[in-house]
C-alpha cells in the first residue's frame, strides 16, 4: 500500500510515519509540493492521508487569509486531485474547532458547526467542500476532528503546566473548576491506522479524542506524578486570574486570555463514533497517554 502524506514533517505527522513505518510506503507532499498542486497533477497512491494545515495562532498575529489559503484552498486542490486520482481513501485532519469554538456541553458530530474563529471557519469550509462533492465508485474520505494532541514532540500547552511542576511553582489556576478532552498523539495515529485496514469504513466526519475528560488540576497532578514530586496548587480568586490575563495580553506574560481559556475552558469530546465504526478500544487511557508525554518531557530535561 502506498499513502501520501502531506504535513508529514510536523508533530502529527512524524509520530504517523513511525506508526505506518511497517505497513505502507510513503510519497512524503511537503508545502511547495502542496502548493504546487493543480488540476493536471497526477499522483499515484492508495491512500491521501492531508495532515498539512495552519495552526492556531494564540497570539492572533497571523493574516486571516494565511488560514482560507492552507487550510481551505490547499485541502480544496487537493481533494480534486485526489477525485482524479486511482486512490480509495482521502483523511482529511480538521478539527474540534471547526465544530464549536467554546461548548458547555458535550460535543458529538451532530452538532450544527459555528466556529467563531478563522481557523475554525477555514476548516470548516475545507470540510464542507469534500462534503459536497460528488464521490466516485470505490472512493471514501474521512474528516477527523481532533481535539488537543499530546505526546513526544508536543509544543503546547502541556508544556506550560510541565514547567510549572519541574520548578516547583504552585498552579496558579486551581481555582478554575473544569473538564476537557485530550488526544494521546499514539491513539490518534492508532485511528488514522485502522482506517487504513478498513475497506468498509462508512465515510464522514468523525471525532477523535480519548476516552476520559480530565481536570487541568488531574493534569498537574499526573504531570508531577511522573517527576515523583507532590502537586503544589495555589488557588487564586478567579477574577484576580482574570484581570491578570487581560495584562498578558498586553504585557506577552506566560498568562493571557485565550491560554487562560485553554487551560480552564470546559471542552469534553465524544469519541463514540469513531469508536463504534472501527468496533475497537484505543490503546491508551488519558492518564496512560498523559504520562507518555510527561516522560518526554523527563527526557528532553
Amino acid at each position: 500500500m502506498k499513502a501520501l502524506i502531506s504535513g508529514a514533517s510536523g508533530f502529527v505527522g512524524q509520530n504517523l510515519l513511525k506508526t505506518l513505518a511497517n505497513k505502507v510506503t510513503f510519497e512524503i507532499l511537503n508545502r511547495q509540493g502542496l502548493n504546487g498542486i493543480n488540476p493536471s497533477t497526477e499522483i499515484d497512491a492508495d491512500v491521501f492521508i492531508h495532515l498539512a494545515g495552519k495552526a492556531h495562532d494564540l497570539l492572533e498575529v497571523s493574516n486571516s487569509d494565511e488560514y482560507y489559503q492552507v487550510n481551505f484552498e490547499l485541502t480544496k486542490n487537493l481533494y480534486d486531485c485526489f477525485l482524479r486520482s486511482n486512490a480509495r481513501q482521502f483523511i482529511f485532519v480538521s478539527s474540534v474547532k471547526a465544530a464549536a469554538d467554546h461548548i458547555d456541553y458535550t460535543l458529538t458530530e451532530e452538532v450544527i458547526p459555528n466556529p467563531q474563529t478563522h481557523y475554525g471557519k477555514s476548516k470548516l469550509l475545507a470540510e464542507q467542500y469534500i462534503q459536497n462533492q460528488s464521490l466516485p465508485v470505490g472512493k471514501s474520505y474521512y474528516i477527523l476532528r481532533p481535539c488537543m494532541i499530546h505526546g513526544p514532540g508536543n509544543k503546547g500547552n502541556l508544556n506550560l503546566l510541565y514547567n510549572f511542576v519541574i520548578k516547583g511553582v504552585p498552579y496558579p489556576l486551581a481555582a478554575f473548576e473544569n473538564k476537557r478532552s485530550f488526544l494521546s498523539v499514539k491513539n490518534f495515529c492508532f485511528i488514522i491506522s485502522s482506517i487504513i485496514d478498513r475497506d468498509n469504513l462508512p465515510g464522514g466526519v468523525y471525532q477523535v479524542a480519548d476516552d476520559e475528560a480530565l481536570s487541568t488540576n488531574q493534569v498537574v497532578s499526573i504531570l508531577a506524578s511522573s517527576l515523583s514530586k507532590t502537586p503544589r496548587f495555589w488557588y487564586v480568586p478567579r477574577k484576580i486570574v482574570t484581570i491578570l490575563a487581560t495584562v498578558g495580553d498586553y504585557l506577552k506574560l506566560p498568562i493571557t486570555t485565550e491560554r487562560l481559556k485553554k487551560l480552564t475552558e470546559n471542552y469534553v469530546v465524544s469519541n463514540q463514533k469513531i469508536k463504534w465504526a472501527l468496533d475497537t478500544q484505543l490503546p491508551l487511557n488519558s492518564i496512560e497517554g498523559l504520562q507518555l508525554t510527561a516522560k518526554s518531557f523527563n527526557q528532553i530535561t
